[in-house]
């Protein structure tokens, strides 16, 4: 059932719904447990349920219902279990032995009606699995507190950031921790920058000081301003003070402009180059695969340094305007003298028409001594202005 999260799920017609996110199945003593459905995953970004009956097939990469789906979000009943966020890494014994669930199979028995029929363990730290039968197994009922993570992060491994953000917002809180505290630091910093306020606040707060200011490290200086902005000011300064200066000085700077001006929600790290480099070098950097689209989108071109605040601003220069140069010509040659840069002080108010009134996805902050201290992007942009709870009620219409 692992390898089922993530797989596209198709309607009658052929057309891509959305996502299965897990399975929900009813435990039963003295029988093998019955398969409810899925949670899939629709845009956008809500989780709604799937029943079994309504599944036509199930195929290698997507799964095709027939029948309506009813599009009220999923609530979890008392009576149910899901598979991936509940059953995966679960301590259970095959006879007296410990073992560690891996994953668990479901079979059709009859048609339309489906039930977990094998188990996948392991033991120790021995990750090839032993498949046996569901009622050889004992302990799926026993709450536990000290329930693993891996299975559960291998079957989330190839979701995006904002998508695993997602599922963990859906699990239990405590479960949802679990899964946040395994994750590497690189990971878990992405992770974090797609979750809610309270979501990011309540992980933040279980991880030691020393790893949670490694995690900060790992964010974009304008991601991580904003979740300290959230923190006690004695946590915070805490913080700071754990991470490493070069890491630490970004933020800082963000942190003295009003959280809710350009200042406020710029990343202080764009694509920023000498207007002596070159057009080929300027495809380099943006090709960067750690870019976002509205970060690479445009080269910022300023005289030394080269690190926010830079020397003098010169302008920007689009990517599309690039591709259209030859790769020798000096960036100094191809800036674009149409988009004025921004400043600081700027509300969100006027950022937002700003960008709105000429069509941009990213503008150039530039401060009163004409230096570059950083660029406002149009999704940054967009977390401040939607409603703080967007991602609790994405089916609401107001």
């Amino acid at each position: 059932m692992a390898r089922l999260s993530g797989t596209p799920v198709f309607d009658p017609a052929g057309d891509q719904i959305g996502r299965v996110r897990d399975v929900v199945v009813g435990l039963r003593i003295g029988r093998r447990p019955n398969v409810h459905g899925f949670v899939v995953e629709v845009q956008p970004r809500r989780r709604v349920f799937l029943p079994i009956t309504r599944v036509r097939r199930i195929e290698a990469g997507s799964v095709v219902f027939t029948g309506k789906l009813n599009m009220r979000r999923f609530e979890q009943r008392v009576t149910e279990t899901l598979v991936i966020g509940e059953m995966l890494d679960l301590a259970v014994h095959l006879g007296d032995q410990p073992m560690t669930v891996y994953d668990v199979a479901m079979e059709e028995v009859k048609p339309s009606t489906w039930e977990v029929t094998r188990v996948a363990l392991y033991k120790g730290r021995r990750r090839e699995p032993r498949i046996v039968d569901w009622g050889e197994v004992t302990g799926f009922d026993t709450l536990q507190k000290d329930q693993g993570a891996a299975g559960l992060i291998a079957a989330f491994e190839s979701l995006r950031a904002a998508d695993m953000a997602s599922a963990l917002h859906d699990l239990p809180s405590k479960r949802r921790v679990e899964i946040a505290r395994a994750l590497n630091d690189t990971r878990l910093a992405d992770v974090l920058e797609e979750l809610p306020p309270d979501d990011q606040i309540g992980i933040l707060g279980t991880l030691d000081p020393e790893r949670a200011a490694d995690v900060l490290e790992e964010m974009g200086p304008d991601d991580a301003a904003d979740l300290l902005h959230d923190l006690p000011d004695e946590q915070a300064a805490r913080l700071l003070a754990l991470m490493e200066p070069g890491e630490a000085a970004p933020v800082r700077r963000l942190l003295t402009y009003p959280e809710t001006s350009a200042g406020g929600v710029m990343t202080s790290e764009p694509v920023i180059l000498p207007p002596t480099a070159t057009v080929a070098e300027a495809l380099a950097h943006i090709r960067q695969q750690d870019l976002s689209p509205a970060i690479a989108c445009q080269v910022y071109v300023t005289r030394p340094p080269t690190e926010t605040p830079t020397g003098t601003y010169l302008g920007v220069s689009h990517f599309q305007r690039l591709l259209r140069e030859p790769p020798s010509t000096l960036l100094g040659r191809v800036l674009d003298p149409s988009i004025d840069p921004i400043k600081p002080e700027f509300t969100l108010r006027e950022v937002t028409y700003y960008l709105a009134n000429y069509n941009l996805v990213a503008a150039p902050v530039v401060d009163e001594l004409g230096r570059l201290v950083g660029a406002v992007t149009v999704d940054d942009v967009l977390d401040h202005i939607l409603p703080e709870d967007w991602r609790e009620r994405p089916d609401r219409d107001e």
